[in-house]
This record gives structure tokens, C-alpha cells and sequence, in this order.
């Protein structure tokens, strides 16, 4: 395999990616030849991803991580660096929504868990990978791709959701600053912000004709996104052909918030 897009030798983490958007991700790099690391909570999604992914050839790992667990994160990346050596992408898609009635339903405890999992996680995850970025750039081996995967939530008003909205914000201006910071040592860092996407976590929605009618009708493209339909961007920020594109936030929605 050759040219801009080629990950052969590169190592990359997905955090929450044993479905949805983070397997669409994962199976991306795999696709172009990268070794993958899936973090999730549920071992049986875990196998049941690693089993699909090793169908492309490449190298498979997975581990139970809580990313709200600062500690877990640390053990998680070090396991890393001992099995495959390296980590040249961090991609930080776990996360976790709880929509109420009113922003007035939202209690501390339910806000405190969204942060806690859709702020902390993303921070502690490309910190961590981070670090082991630039002490290899400091080995004369620079490079590395950190994303951190937001929400249309950010842009638009998300009523009745004004913690995930709160959360998926700060992960857009969080990737921003880490791109200034270590642009140094060439290590690029974006954040994407996905629309209506066919997963676990959407699919009450997918099954509620009021909300198909009314929301995903506006979508321009028509209907709801694949998992799918993320592998290339995946594919591209891990890539060389991705070495200048930093600090950016990528909109993946058919239209949606423009519309």
C-alpha cells in the first residue's frame, strides 16, 4: 500500500469505537493499513468489533475502558505503548447523552456524569496520547494525530440537552487549544462535529416517526447518516496527506446546520 493516505506502521486508539461512528472510524484506518486499538465498556461488543476489523488484515486490540477514569486511561495507553510500541492517532470518540424534558429536569448529578464522561474522557485520552507523541518528536520521530469527536450539539441549540450541548462545546475549543499547543511538535489536533448518525445511542430516535418527520426530513441530503461514512475522515487525519490541517472542526451532517 502507498500514497497519502497509507497508515502502514501506524498505530491508532478509538475510544468508545466497538460501534457506531467510532467502529466507522476504526475500520477506516484499518482499511489503510493501520494496526487499532478499540477502547469500550461492553466485552462483547468489544469482540464482536475486533473480529470485524481483523477481517482487514491488520492487527487488533481491544481493552475495557472507562475514559472518565483518568488512572484506566493511563494503564490504557501504557498497554499500548507496550504492546504495539507506538501510537501515531487518538481518536476520543466515547461519550454519552441524556436528553430530559426541560434544561429544568437536568439535575447536577446528570450533568456532573455527561462532563465527567464527554469532557474528562476526551481530555485524559488526548492528553495521555500526547504525551507519548512528543517524547518520541523529542526522539527526532515527530508527528501524531489527536481528534476529538464533538457534536452539531455544539452549534446549534440543543434543547433539552444543555449538558451534552455544554460538553460537545468544550471539546471543540479544547481540540483548538491543544492544536496551538503542540503544533510544535507536528502534531496535528481537530475536532469533527457529527449530525443525525444511525448508532446505539440514537436509535430512540431513529424509531420515533414524530422525530423522523419533523427533524431528519431537514436534513439535505435525506435520512441519517452510516458509521460508515466517517471511515475516510479517519482515514485522512491519521494520514501524511493531514500534516497541515490542525485546529480545524469539521462538520459531517448532509447540510443539516446550514440548512
Amino acid at each position: 500500500m502507498s500514497g497519502l493516505f497509507d497508515l502502514s506502521g501506524q498505530v491508532g486508539l478509538v475510544t468508545g469505537g466497538n460501534g457506531g461512528i467510532g467502529l466507522g472510524m476504526a475500520e477506516g484506518m484499518a482499511r489503510q493499513g493501520a494496526d487499532v486499538v478499540i477502547w469500550g465498556r461492553n466485552a462483547d461488543k468489544n469482540a464482536a468489533a475486533k473480529e470485524r476489523l481483523e477481517k482487514t488484515g491488520q492487527r487488533v486490540a481491544t481493552a475495557q475502558i472507562d475514559v472518565s477514569d483518568e488512572a484506566a486511561v493511563k494503564e490504557g495507553i501504557a498497554n499500548i505503548l507496550s504492546e504495539f510500541g507506538r501510537l501515531d492517532t487518538a481518536i476520543a470518540n466515547a461519550g454519552m447523552s441524556s436528553s430530559q424534558r426541560s434544561v429544568f429536569d437536568i439535575t447536577t448529578e446528570d450533568f456532573n456524569r455527561v462532563i465527567q464522561v464527554n469532557i474528562n474522557g476526551v481530555f485524559f485520552t488526548l492528553r495521555e496520547a500526547a504525551r507519548h507523541m512528543i517524547d518520541r518528536a523529542k526522539n527526532g520521530d515527530p508527528g501524531g494525530a489527536l481528534v476529538g469527536i464533538a457534536s452539531t450539539a455544539a452549534i446549534h441549540g440543543a434543547a433539552r440537552n444543555e449538558h451534552y450541548a455544554a460538553s460537545k462545546g468544550g471539546v471543540v475549543t479544547m481540540c483548538r487549544a491543544m492544536a496551538v499547543e503542540f503544533a510544535r511538535h507536528k502534531i496535528t489536533v481537530n475536532s469533527i462535529c457529527p449530525g443525525w448518525v444511525r448508532s446505539e445511542m440514537s436509535q430512540p430516535a431513529q424509531d420515533n416517526d414524530k422525530f423522523n418527520e419533523k427533524v431528519i426530513s431537514r436534513v439535505p441530503t435525506g435520512g441519517w447518516a452510516d458509521p460508515e461514512d466517517f471511515s475516510a475522515i479517519a482515514a485522512y487525519l491519521s494520514s501524511r496527506a493531514a500534516s497541515f490541517h490542525t485546529g480545524d472542526t469539521i462538520v459531517i451532517d448532509g447540510a443539516y446546520t446550514i440548512f
